[in-house]
């Protein structure tokens, strides 16, 4: 399988109160194409440092991140964003919508950034929020959508450009169940019927259930990197097949 992202011995230290706190200690991680992998560990573990590192908002104090082969740590910062805007599709826990914007326009406006022509904008759009279920909501703005509703814009927002790779940071996290079931079911149909790959933080054992594969962080360290067979744990190899 082709590699997505490659970490290879990366760290993340940070200065404090004139003391170096590391949030991040030698992880290395292979994701492969159409992966559907969650990073686990209590909070402060370094869940979000490395999904940040991953995603180019971020750079390693040491180490290394391929992205679909290119080192981003040798990028500036102009390069870097042009990378996450085209390779890359985000979603937070607190949606990150526009709030003036309709549904449709914040879908629209990664695909507004990269100067995509109008006619393009507009099919992508209407398919992206087809996707999630929310054609109906298309010109509707976040304060008239529920929860749930507002996840899902954000899912099509994430998708509508045709990223490698979606990052979803603790993306059920302001969810109640009923939302939170549809929108893990969600994201695991876009991964099967598109072959998106998704690497997502969580603390749900719900989403957890779901996954593909499971990193476990402690300590800003990887704990256990598994494959999920029926419920069992088998530890993976370094690199993708």
């Amino acid at each position: 399988m082709d590699e997505i992202v490659g970490v290879e011995s990366v760290s993340r230290r940070y200065s404090l109160d004139h003391n170096s706190v590391s949030a991040l200690d030698d992880a290395s991680l292979h994701i492969c194409a159409g992966e559907f992998l969650a990073i686990a560990g209590p909070s402060g573990s370094g869940k979000s440092t490395l999904l940040n590192l991953i995603g180019c908002i971020d750079k390693p104090t040491t180490g290394r991140i391929l992205l679909q082969g290119v080192d981003t740590s040798r990028l500036d910062s102009k390069r870097l964003t042009a990378l996450r805007r085209e390779k890359i599709g985000f979603v937070f826990q607190t949606f990150n919508l526009i709030p003036v914007f309709t549904a449709a326009e914040n879908v629209e406006f990664p695909l507004l950034v990269q100067g995509v022509p109008v006619a393009q904008r507009r099919e992508r759009v209407a398919a992206a929020l087809a996707s999630v279920g929310l054609a109906d909501r298309a010109n509707h703005r976040p304060d008239l959508l529920s929860g749930g509703e507002r996840q899902r814009v954000a899912v099509a927002r994430a998708i509508v450009h045709r990223p490698a790779l979606v990052l979803a940071d603790e993306p059920t996290a302001n969810l109640d169940t009923r939302n939170a079931t549809q929108l893990i079911d969600l994201m695991r149909e876009l991964n099967r019927q598109l072959g998106l790959t998704f690497l997502f933080s969580t603390h749900d054992a719900r989403l957890l259930e779901h996954a593909d594969r499971i990193v476990e962080l402690c300590d800003g360290r990887i704990a256990s990197d598994s494959l999920t067979e029926g419920g069992s744990h088998v530890e993976v190899l370094a690199s993708c097949l």
